[in-house]
């Protein structure tokens, strides 16, 4: 089960904010990189733990299928006992073998019983797959984020300093007060450490997600990504598995009502007279007292309460969906909005304060708040995209596939 990734923007000059800010179409995905969901599931001890799992016959369903083993008898009968069996001649010798008959259908009930338990393990191995992949399809997404962020930082501080060259020129020229010129050194020094703490939430980003999948530093230099697609979610398929287990336990304690029947069979020597001769017997319980009443009535309560917590498991994931589809759908409106409404008319007004600031129409001040709203905005989108990627990684979680074809990768060093 996989999770879903992101698509991100990228600002590339201090005059143009190219993006993509649909996250719907798809980015193309770097050859030959190797999946981040992949690795992490790979590297889980979860999937190690599948892995061990044997590959042929269940060992369970094996062991269910097998019948009792056959026992071998053998009884000392008349010696030393009182005239005429005081020592060993009047000895009977009797050796038998038999075998317990299983009667009630309790080979078959033992049978379904060990499949669905292997039923049930196997939906609740995939359920925490799922979790794996969700918690890495996260990290990925954190990557992509602070790798903008951090591109965002970088870029308003470079813009900081092409301000303040401009600001310190007219200074020298003594067309504005050097007041400016230290407000614009601030905002440059601000926007330095701005820069370097983007670059150390991405590293952290960054080792977050190599660590999903077993490596304590990154072997990678880039993050790419795009959506997924849709399935089951094993949370609740799982129940449909343990109700079907909780019936065969019902079916097995309801054989366990009928008596087995053992028979034997053998040879008896009768030493006193140097005779032989068959013998041959059965014996069965007779359930006047334990016909397993109290097994089958909490095995009765078992299903019931399974099917119970079938249900409440349901409106769980629904209710989650329910929230992880409107955080989605809020990040998506987000997202194109900003796109479409706000981004082109905060970089206008930037381009338009930056030309008139160098043409002294428009002051420090100006820019300043032109290039913060430009900014604020653009981190906001890289935002709203990044939580609908997240809402996504819950969605699919939720719903136990993925959204789409899964496209993404990262690039290696």
């Amino acid at each position: 089960v996989i999770a879903g990734a992101a698509v991100f923007l990228c600002v590339a000059t201090p005059h143009a904010v190219r993006a993509n800010p649909d996250p719907k179409p798809p980015i193309p995905m770097e050859s030959g990189t190797p999946a981040p969901v992949g690795q992490g599931l790979a590297a889980s001890p979860v999937s190690s733990a599948g892995v061990q799992e044997p590959s042929g016959e269940d060992p369970r369903i094996q062991q269910a299928g097998l019948i009792p083993n056959p026992e071998l008898g053998i009884e000392f009968e008349n010696f030393l006992g009182s005239e005429p069996s005081r020592e060993f001649e009047t000895l009977e010798t009797t050796l038998s073998i038999s075998q317990l008959v299983e009667l009630g259908g309790k080979r078959a009930a033992r049978i379904r019983l060990a499949s669905s338990e292997k039923e049930v393990s196997s939906w609740d191995y995939e359920a925490k797959r799922a979790d794996v992949a969700a918690e890495v399809a996260k990290a990925f997404v954190e990557v992509l984020s602070a790798q903008e962020k951090s591109v965002l930082s970088g870029e308003m501080a470079r813009l900081a300093k092409e301000v303040l060259d401009v600001v310190s020129a007219r200074v020298t020229a003594g067309k504005i007060s050097p007041v400016e010129e230290t407000k614009a050194s601030v905002a440059w020094s601000i926007g330095r450490i701005d820069l370097e703490r983007a670059k150390l939430a991405l590293e952290g980003a960054r080792k977050r997600l190599a660590a999903t999948w077993g490596s304590a530093n990154p072997m990678f230099s880039k993050a790419v990504g795009q959506l997924d697609r849709i399935s089951r979610n094993p949370d609740v398929a799982r129940w449909a598995a343990e109700i079907e287990q909780r019936r065969a336990l019902l079916d097995q304690d309801r054989a366990e009502r009928i008596p087995d029947v053992t028979i034997s069979a053998g040879i008896r020597r009768f030493r006193e007279v140097e005779d032989t001769s068959f013998v041959a017997g059965a014996t069965i319980p007779l359930p006047l007292f334990n016909r397993n009443q109290g097994k089958i009535l909490e095995s009765q309560y078992r299903i019931s309460k399974a099917e119970s917590e079938r249900a409440a498991a349901g409106n769980r994931v629904l209710a989650a969906l329910s929230d992880a589809y409107q955080a989605l759908a809020a990040g998506y409106v987000e997202a194109t909005t900003l796109k479409a409404a706000v981004l082109p008319g905060a970089q206008s007004a930037f381009e338009a304060t930056s030309e008139g600031f160098r043409q002294g129409k428009f002051g420090y001040l100006d820019v300043l708040d032109a290039q913060r709203t430009l900014f604020e905005a653009t981190g906001r989108y890289v935002e709203a995209l990044a939580a609908y990627h997240k809402a996504v990684a819950d969605t699919e979680r939720l719903v136990g596939g993925e959204l789409g074809e899964p496209v993404k990768s990262i690039e290696t060093k």
